[in-house]
């Protein structure tokens, strides 16, 4: 979960993976937490891209919106990438003829355009109730959780290929040095082959240390302190379909 909270307002986000057809119990895994999360939640912000047409996924998405009645607001990103704004229009009425959303608003991540508005719309969900996090929460997952997602995170960057689909991240040691201050983090990667292990370390480990870089720079500025940060690379065959796996990793709906 993500949590902003601003004006007296909380907002408590669940980033649900992106609905798709599961070729793996991973896969599995992921449909059934966006499943889960649509029913548990109070509203749904549906983002989809500014062109082409309706996706398999969109279209379930919000099949399951109107059998659950459930206050949607829809985000058009990437509004800065279609110069040609009855482009826009068209997308716009395209989705308003599938639901009845509270609100669509074109918007632009990566340049900020459209985010106030999507965040006064979403502020306008908001319903009397204690806070469930103190204020200045930003998320409900520990530290561990995201040093092995910023890890993972660089090798998505990093490496070009659908190698880092098939990747895990543990981190096994999060110390911090009583007399220094300084954390030191041991992670290890998981993949699926020993041809992905190749390449995920890279000729004379140089991909890996571009990885452990870059993390380390994100880490460091998470955690307000230097950091330590040793990785190596495991091969575990087919984890994606092993359920004890795909549990310790934390990475099953329960």
């Amino acid at each position: 979960m993500g949590v902003l909270t601003k004006n007296g307002t909380q907002l408590v986000f669940t980033d649900t993976p992106g609905y798709h057809k599961p070729k793996t119990k991973l896969g599995e895994n992921m449909v059934k937490a966006v499943e889960n999360s649509i029913s548990d939640v109070d509203a749904c912000l549906l983002v989809v891209e500014p062109r082409g047409e309706l996706r398999p996924a969109e279209e379930q998405l919000i099949k399951r919106f109107n059998k659950e009645k459930i206050p949607a607001v829809l985000a058009i990103n990437k509004i800065d990438t279609v110069p040609d704004k009855s482009e826009l229009m068209e997308r716009i009425m395209m989705f308003s003829k599938l639901y009845d959303f509270e609100a669509i608003v074109p918007v632009s991540a990566t340049g900020g355009s459209g985010m106030n508005d999507l965040l006064d719309e979403l502020m306008k969900l908001a319903f009397e109730s204690e806070h469930f996090f103190p204020d200045d929460t930003l998320t409900d997952q520990p530290e561990k959780v995201i040093a092995s997602e910023i890890i993972r995170e660089k090798m998505l960057r990093l490496i070009d290929k659908e190698i880092p689909h098939g990747t895990a991240v543990a981190i096994e040691r999060f110390h911090e040095r009583d007399d220094a201050d300084i954390i030191d983090i041991d992670a290890t990667v998981y993949c699926e082959k020993e041809s992905h292990k190749g390449i995920i370390i890279g000729k004379n480990g140089d991909m890996l240390k571009k990885v452990l870089t870059r993390a380390r720079i994100d880490l460091e500025r998470m955690l307000g302190c230097k950091v330590n940060l040793k990785c190596r690379v495991k091969v575990k065959d087919d984890w994606r379909n092993r359920d004890g796996l795909i549990h310790n990793f934390g990475l099953d709906t329960q």
